[in-house]
């Protein structure tokens, strides 16, 4: 009995990892834009699920912020405004200032994590002068992007500022992805990143903290 409740839990728990998946990539290929409306009954058929384990997902997804509900008038992807942005934003340059001089100050990068972080910025760099659709071009370089900063996060063994980072994990790439439709200048993205691994190399803190900021066009055009 116990072994059946168990696989039970870990089945439902499955279904529900799968339409947080759906409805999340929908939301970052367009599918699903920034104010649409999320209906139960059409996620369900899509994905071939009852409307349990969507309705989870849904609370799920709006304890992230991700999605709201509203009385009366269903569920929606969440509107994020420019404050909102910013401060996505200033919450991940605060903290990963702080992991850049954990970095520097303890020696954290080897040559080969250079290297790595340099080839991350190639592969965005072949991306932006493909021949692919501005859509796809962004969300292909918003994921290797976060690929290059997630990985200098971990590299900090800093658990608890990763963490922080990684719950707010989505919304930076909302954010991000904003950040680049506010230029539609996808190679200047990808090659700013060279910027930082050269600050992180010469074990610079302040040219580090610029490179940083300069990276977000949004601070850079002086739109916040």
């Amino acid at each position: 009995m116990l072994n059946e409740q168990q696989s039970y839990l870990s089945k439902r728990e499955n279904l529900n990892s799968i339409v947080v998946d759906y409805i999340k990539d929908a939301i970052l290929t367009g599918v699903y834009k920034i104010g649409d409306h999320i209906y139960e009954s059409e996620v369900a058929i899509k994905l071939g699920v009852s409307r349990a384990p969507v309705r989870e997902a849904i609370r799920e997804l709006e304890n992230e912020g991700i999605l709201t509900t509203k009385p009366r008038r269903g569920t929606y992807v969440t509107e994020y405004s420019l404050e909102d942005i910013k401060e996505v934003f200033d919450i991940r340059l605060l903290l990963e200032n702080n992991i850049n001089k954990i970095l520097i100050y303890e020696d954290k990068l080897t040559e080969n994590d250079f290297k790595h972080l340099e080839h991350l910025v190639r592969e965005m760099a072949d991306i932006a002068e493909s021949s692919f659709e501005d859509n796809k071009k962004s969300i292909l370089i918003n994921k290797k992007d976060m690929d290059f900063h997630r990985f200098i996060w971990q590299k900090s063994g800093s658990q608890r500022r990763v963490k922080i980072l990684e719950s707010i994990f989505f919304q930076l790439r909302i954010a991000m992805l904003y950040d680049m439709y506010e230029t539609g200048n996808f190679l200047q993205s990808a090659t700013d990143h060279y910027e930082i691994i050269e600050a992180l190399r010469s074990k610079d803190i302040d040219k580090c903290n610029k490179a940083l900021r300069e990276h977000i066009i949004s601070y850079k055009m002086g739109i916040f």
